[in-house]
């Protein structure tokens, strides 16, 4: 039999493309392949394998939306489609219609149960992940019907009580209509639960709608049965969704019908059957409840999510699910006046919990996968909120994906993971005081050889000689290219592996790894000598091959959170006001590469930078992105400049809630060398009036630390209070605009007196 290896695909690919009168697509891909650096990969098949999806999902809804706009469709269709919006996209050309202007949602759930319901900003509720969805609305009577997806305000609030709720309040010409959503147990088994309660002036009826679409587009219902024994749909023959009550009216659509809104005028009739088949996937219905003598109606929904990874079938890792009271008992507590900031940080720390059931992922829904460099940013923040126990249950799954070379990869062409792994390890080794031992050790080990071997020749006479070869990176940095992140993570990561191996005993290797570490030093910073010139003015670009662009917001995880450069490097510098200057829309970073947004993760991440280097302007940045957080306290990856909308990514984007969360920490708590600086970022604003502003405990590598400010008569006073593991480090107090003496001390507390300075 002849192998398929022995088939000239080439030949006939050409052939065929030039009988069709097209282009050479192999030609063609060569000539993309020239804007980026010869790398041994050239596109991740994990990222062409998403995008594939992602544009036949877009492809569906070109030819399903844009005629039948006299259908209800989700929030980000009715502004994007309408002409009269700032959303607006013009479709003439578009390959595929796809979600570019309100990429917003927010996930419901249970700590350590991964089922991960999303809710968009008009209270359209989606049970399962990538599946159809469920819409409320009041109809009858007089006037138009209140539809949430077509209003132009509504109110929507996530409340963590007693568990995690979202509620959406609709209000439109004498009616109301509110809904509660949330995720409970049910005998073992996750139950997506939504309250609906409708209020009208005039004869009406609350419906209960099944659609067959997200926030991302069309999904198909093929069919609809109704049940009357226990009242509620059963959708596509596997997914359930039940009634507290029996409709007064029930109605059925397809797609040569339109939609179900249109049988619905006047709400009369009898339902003309209980079932609906659809071969085009866009089968619709509606469960009708008349609101009764006062004008009101409350109907309970629920959707059992057994469809998605339940009690029974969660890893042997993740513990039994608990409430989040319990949860939350571990959390490092945050008290400002500044109402918006604490909700934030709480919301921030909950979308974490919410991602890390059994394992770390970065979104609910989109980027519902894993990756290591999203992971150790999010388990980073998770340590700094006091999560230790979570963080080393969700560290040692690392192991089991690493490569047998030694290579801990979520994707091909990354070279900054195995750095990102090993100095999470060390992150968590130093907040824990936990010594890891066997496989999780002897997996870190192998994961620093591999950076070592990775390596480019250090006698190459090229500008990247000894640094990590060209790959794709963060995708967010452009095409593939020898970046500067991967080598600052790839010394961090050797760093990290000699303090893992030193105090694990393991002498041998820890003088290895540091010699390893010494070596990729000179190499990358004599690189940065040959490339930080006049051209640069004197900033690091994203590689020694770019010219200064957006991507150089990748070479500042120098500072931070890496610290491998001193707080006030002079070319860090450089690159935050090169990036200030020319790379900022409406306060915030612009990423104009790939995302095309603004980015709330590297906003943050330059806000660190210039606290670290004590200039005030971290300020503006912290309260732009509080601006940019959804009512929800959501941010997704990246944001439309003008509809404020998510324009890329996930919805509720786990990296950028992590960065939030290290960033108030930060302002209270950071650690720098050997010691800890204190108050750094405590706004003038917080501790101008009578209230109590705090922050902790947090883990830090001396110990966990509570930092609090009060008002005691006429003077200001600030305490450290800590549980130090080897007596107390070096503590700078640097509260802005004021200077510390030492009040008091004892063993585990530290006072001061803040004087305002002149």
């Amino acid at each position: 039999m002849i192998g398929t290896r022995w088939i000239p695909w080439k030949f006939i690919l050409k052939r065929a493309a030039r009988s069709y009168g097209v282009m050479d697509p192999l030609a063609l891909l060569a000539r993309l392949r020239r804007f980026a650096q010869p790398s041994e990969v050239h596109e991740p098949i994990e990222l062409l394998r998403a995008g594939i999806v992602f544009h036949a999902r877009g492809l569906v809804n070109a030819k399903a939306i844009q005629f039948n706009l006299d259908w209800i469709w989700p929030y980000w269709v009715e502004r994007q489609f309408n002409p009269s919006d700032p959303s607006f996209i013009p479709r003439a050309f578009a390959f595929s219609h796809v979600n570019l202007t309100h990429r917003n949602w927010t996930a419901l759930g249970l700590p350590d149960v991964p089922v991960y319901p999303i809710v968009d900003p008009r209270g359209l509720v989606t049970p399962h992940t990538d599946g159809w969805s469920l819409d409320f609305w009041v109809v009858g009577g007089d006037g138009h019907p209140l539809i949430p997806s077509k209003l132009p305000e509504i109110r929507q609030i996530w409340r963590n009580s007693p568990g995690l709720v979202l509620r959406t309040d609709s209000v439109s010409e004498g009616r109301r209509l509110t809904t509660d959503a949330t995720v409970r147990m049910r005998q073992g088994t996750p139950c997506l639960m939504v309250r609906a309660r409708a209020e009208a002036v005039t004869r009406s009826w609350l419906a209960v709608t099944v659609r067959p679409y997200n926030p991302e587009g069309i999904q198909f219902v093929e069919k609809i049965e109704y049940h009357e024994d226990l009242p509620g749909w059963t959708i596509n023959s596997d997914s359930r969704v039940e009634l507290d009550q029996a409709p007064q009216r029930l109605f059925f659509s397809n797609y040569r019908e339109g939609d179900v809104l249109h049988k619905l005028q006047g709400a009369g009739g009898t339902p003309e059957t209980s079932d609906m088949d659809c071969d085009v996937g866009m089968a619709t219905s509606a469960a009708l409840f008349e609101l009764g003598a006062r004008g009101s109606r409350q109907v309970c929904v629920t959707v059992p999510l057994q469809g998605e990874p339940a009690q029974g079938k969660r890893p042997k890792a993740v513990p039994s699910p608990g409430t989040w009271d319990e949860t939350l008992e571990d959390m490092a507590s945050l008290q400002v006046p500044d109402s918006r900031v604490r909700f934030l940080y709480e919301a921030s720390v909950k979308t974490l919990l919410l991602l890390s059931a059994s394992e770390v992922v970065p979104g609910p829904y989109t980027y519902r996968r894993f990756w290591y460099r999203d992971a150790c940013f999010m388990i980073q923040a998770l340590l700094a909120a006091g999560f230790v126990k979570r963080s080393g249950r969700l560290l040692e799954t690392f192991r089991l994906r690493q490569k047998r070379s030694g290579h801990f990869q979520s994707q091909g062409g990354e070279w900054d993971s195995n750095g990102q792994v090993l100095w999470i390890a060390d992150r968590f080794q130093q907040a824990s005081g936990t010594i890891l031992e066997g496989k999780w050790l002897e997996s870190l080990m192998r994961g620093g050889e591999w950076i070592q071997r990775k390596r480019t020749r250090p006698d190459l006479s090229k500008r990247h000689a000894g640094l990590l070869p060209a790959g794709f990176s963060a995708e967010h940095l452009g095409p593939n290219d020898f970046y500067y992140w991967d080598d600052f993570w790839g010394l961090a990561g050797l760093e990290a592996a000699a303090r893992l191996a030193g105090r694990s005993g393991l002498s041998k290797r820890q003088e290895k790894f540091s010699e390893y570490a010494q070596d990729l030093r000179r190499c990358l910073f004599q690189s940065l000598d040959l490339v930080c010139g006049p051209t640069t003015r004197g900033a690091i670009p994203a590689s020694p091959y770019r010219r200064m662009d957006a991507g150089a917001v990748g070479s500042l995880v120098a500072d931070y959170p890496l610290a491998i450069t001193e707080p006030a490097d002079t070319r860090i510098g450089r690159t935050v006001e090169f990036l200030l200057e020319n790379c900022f829309q409406s306060g915030a970073f612009f990423q104009d590469m790939i995302h095309s947004g603004i980015n709330i993760y590297l906003t943050l991440a330059m806000a660190q930078t210039l606290l670290r280097m004590g200039d005030g302007r971290y300020l503006a940045l912290m309260s732009t992105v509080a601006d940019l957080a959804s009512s929800t306290g959501q941010w997704p990856e990246a944001i439309h400049p003008f509809t404020d909308g998510g324009c890329m990514g996930d919805g509720q984007h786990g990296w950028a809630a992590a960065e939030w969360v290290m960033m108030v920490r930060n302002c209270f708590v950071r650690e720098e060398g050997e010691g800890l600086v204190i108050g750094s970022g405590v706004a003038p604003a917080w501790i101008e009036g009578p209230e109590e502003v705090s922050f902790g405990f947090t883990p830090t590598a001396h110990g966990p630390v509570r930092v609090f400010l009060e008002r005691e008569q006429a003077s200001l006073l600030l305490t450290v209070e800590a549980r130090w593991e080897e007596g107390a480090p070096a503590l700078t107090v640097r509260v802005p605009c004021h200077e510390a003496r030492l009040h008091r001390e004892t063993p585990e507390t530290r006072q001061y007196e803040l004087v305002r300075c002149a």
